[in-house]
This record gives structure tokens, C-alpha cells and sequence, in this order.
């Protein structure tokens, strides 16, 4: 009898340690930057992406308000912060469900992730 539950003793051990290692591994979160070709606070996070080629080291997605839909989803992000959405600023960053807002801080994120 001993011998029959060794082996799906044995297995439901290991699926549970799989388990257990997959859920304590922390995903890196997604980062989105919003932003707008005329601004120019969006312009001093773009040089200090550009001259510390940010975008070689840390992954992140970049949209373009003038797009509807990136608006939208900024604003969808904004709420989740429980930032007014209708009136919120860019450059914008999105982070792991938290906001970041203005040119300095975003660059100060980026900084402390390189």
C-alpha cells in the first residue's frame, strides 16, 4: 500500500514546489511612458532616454497621445491611481499599477532601474 502512494506523493511534492518557485518569482512590471511629439517636458525625458540609450537596458512601451486609443488608455490608468482623468498631465509613466507624472520624476525612475 506504502508503495502505491509513493509516487503520487512524490508528484503532487514536486508540482507544489514548481508552484510555489513560479509564484515567488515577481514578473517584472509592464512600463508604458505617455507622452506628446509638443511637449516639451516629454522632450527632457526623451534626451535623457536617448543619450542613456534607456531603451537598450530597460524594456518599456512608448504611446503617443495624439492616438485615441493611447489617450484612453492613459486615462484608464490615470483613474487607477485615482488621478482625474480628463485633466491629467504628460509625460506620464505607468508602472506596476502606480503613476508617475512629470519630467523629472519619470527620469528619476528611469534612473534608479538603470
Amino acid at each position: 500500500m506504502k508503495s502505491k502512494l509513493v509516487f503520487p506523493t512524490f508528484l503532487f511534492v514536486a508540482i507544489l514546489a514548481v508552484a510555489l518557485i513560479a509564484f515567488a518569482y515577481k514578473k517584472p512590471g509592464e512600463i508604458i511612458l505617455y507622452y506628446s511629439t509638443e511637449c516639451p517636458h516629454c522632450k527632457n525625458v526623451e534626451d535623457f532616454i536617448q543619450q542613456n540609450q534607456v531603451q537598450n537596458k530597460i524594456s518599456f512601451t512608448q504611446k503617443e497621445i495624439s492616438d485615441p486609443a493611447n489617450l484612453k488608455d492613459l486615462q484608464s490608468k490615470a483613474k487607477q491611481c485615482n488621478l482625474q482623468s480628463d485633466t491629467v498631465g504628460i509625460p506620464f509613466l505607468w508602472y506596476n499599477g502606480k503613476c508617475i507624472l512629470g519630467d523629472t520624476d519619470i527620469i528619476n525612475f528611469f534612473k534608479s532601474k538603470l
